[in-house]
């Protein structure tokens, strides 16, 4: 593996545990939890190197 390639899962995995704190927090409203689902679920699948 590359440094490029290192840095980009280092950068998705940052932006997976930030959308997951928010997740976490967010209680409001249910829209504001799908869409933060909506969002979550494709960066975790490209950590887990599932295309």
């Amino acid at each position: 593996m590359n440094i490029i390639m290192i840095l980009y899962y280092v950068i998705t995995a940052g932006l997976v545990l930030l959308l997951g704190w928010n997740f976490l927090r967010e209680r409001k409203s249910a829209n504001d939890l799908i869409l933060g689902l909506l969002v979550l679920v494709p960066l975790v699948l490209r950590l887990l190197r599932v295309k």
